[in-house]
This record gives structure tokens, sequence and C-alpha cells, in this order.
């Protein structure tokens, strides 16, 4: 039997009462178990035609049961039927990307060339169906696919992200567009952070566009200390590549750090820009295997 999660503390548990994991995936599964102090087993898997391949189909105890902290739960994962999950591409060269579909029983679709300043060449841009998406088996997935920066009669929008608005501002000035900004008061981050912007990075520039930034807009009075930290993971050894995925989660939700094939025993160095509160989390072939408060 396979079991995820950690081990918790004997001493001074807590009671808490089992979520309903059926349906979900075991990496689901797992964010919501996580945060109760809850581990998973894998206690055996079934041919279900209704259920999506790697998701849960029982589970021991039950929805709704109170346990101690520490408690694995046990449960049943389907080994799939008519339906089965999209994996996550993105940022994987199209070759890998089209090995991953075809081992999740899945067909690359129509393959759409797209300029960006955010990957090289060749690199998943944007999948359809997104990953984590319940899709029948053999059903096609189609992809866009870098074509590198654009030419110089192509202006694109680049990613303002956690970048400050004076920045954005000046890039707007200098190709003519309107720039709106909405302030989040309970932003964390410092005064003129972005936190949000529209239309998304790497969208072509027009004269009509509108571009709108969502910006920390929090008092100067309370200043909050953010820098960049290292972090370093490690691939277990084995026989073949894994996807790794590397997720940091904070205050506004999940931003993607990593997300690549690498060969096993290799090591992926990242420098992080934490502020207040965050966690990295860290999935191998879709399964959460580590999570780290940075």
């Amino acid at each position: 039997m396979l079991q995820w999660g950690i081990k918790s503390i004997v001493h001074s548990q807590e009671i808490q009462v089992t979520p309903d994991l059926t349906g979900k995936s075991i990496s689901s599964a797992l964010d919501s178990l996580s945060p109760l102090n809850l581990s998973l087993m894998k206690e055996g898997t079934e041919f279900n035609n209704t259920v999506p391949i790697g998701s849960v189909l029982r589970q021991r105890p039950p929805a709704g049961t109170k346990v101690r902290e520490g408690k694995a739960i046990r449960v049943i994962v389907s080994q799939g039927g008519e339906t089965v999950f999209a994996p996550a591409i993105m940022g994987l060269p199209l070759r890998n990307a089209e090995m991953l579909l075809r081992q999740n029983q899945l067909i690359l679709g129509e393959v759409t060339e797209s300029y960006s300043l955010r990957m090289d060449k060749g690199l998943v841009l944007s999948q359809e169906p997104r990953s984590e998406t319940s899709v029948e088996r053999n059903s096609m997935v189609n992809l866009v696919v870098s074509a590198g920066a654009p030419p110089k009669d192509i202006k694109l929008i680049p990613d303002f992200m956690r970048k400050n608005v004076a920045e954005a501002s000046q890039w707007a000035s200098e190709n003519g567009l309107k720039l709106k900004t909405d302030k989040d008061t309970t932003s964390l981050f410092p005064y003129g952070t972005i936190l949000a912007q529209d239309p998304a990075p790497d969208t072509v520039v027009t004269e009509d566009l509108e571009f709108t930034i969502t910006i920390s807009g929090k008092s100067a009075g309370k200043k909050e200390k953010i820098g960049m930290e290292s972090v370093q993971y490690q691939v277990p050894q084995g026989s073949s590549e894994s996807l790794v995925r590397v997720v940091l989660v904070d205050q506004h939700g999940e931003r993607e750090l990593f997300n690549g094939m690498k060969s096993p025993g290799s090591t992926i160095d990242l420098s992080v820009s934490k502020s207040g509160q965050s966690r990295m989390k860290i999935f191998l072939n879709n399964i959460l295997v580590e999570e780290r408060d940075l």
C-alpha cells in the first residue's frame, strides 16, 4: 500500500472531520487533507467507467467522520474507464507534452503557434482542456506552442506580476495605451506591487486595447518585508524522467514556479520572492510529494 502525507506528533492531537475525497485526484485529495494534518493511504484500485483514472473511488473512514490528527485516510483509487484527467503540460517541450498525453490515454490535437515573451520557442503556452479537467479517454488536447519572441512590428504585453506599478505605467505610456488601476487594500505586498493584469501576458497590443492592473493598496505605514529565498529540490532516483511542478501558494492564490521534465537525481534550484506567509508545494508526476513553509 502507498501512503502519502506527513506524520503528525502523537501528543496534543486535535479532532478533525474527514473531508469528502470521492471523485478527487490524488493531488487534490492531499490538498484537502494536508491542512488537517491527515495523511492518505492507497488501499487498492478498481476499474470504474464513471470515475476518472487516478481519482478517489471510495474512502475509509467516510466523509464527516471525526478522527484524530495523524490519521491515515484509506482510499480505493479508480483505474479509469471512459474518463481521465488532463495532465498539466504547460511549459513542456512539445515532444514531452505529447508523450505525457499518451501516458494519460489522450491524443495530441491541434497545435498552433503564438509569439511569447515568457517562454522559449517550442514550449507549451496553453492547453485546452485545461489541466485537472475530466475528459473522455482518447480525447484530443489542443495546444498553443510558443513561436518565440515576436518580430519588431508586433508588440506583446509583458508579464508584470509582482513588479511595481511604475514599470507598467511607463510601458503603457510608451506604447500609447490607457492604463486602469484597481487597488487591493487587503494585500500584504508593498504598496504598488502588481497582483493581477488584464489582458494576460503575451496578448498582442492593439490601438483600442485597455490595460488594467490590480495593485497592492496597502497603507504606507504598514511595512512588510519582501525578499528572495533560494530553494532546492532533488528529483528522486528512478529509471525514467519525471514531471516536476513547483507551486508557490500565498494570500493571492497559487503561482507556478517550475513545470518540466527532469531526469532522476537532478536538482532544481529556484529563487523565490516571498512576502508574508507563503508555502511551496512540489508535485512529482502530478502527485504532491512535499510541502514547505517559506
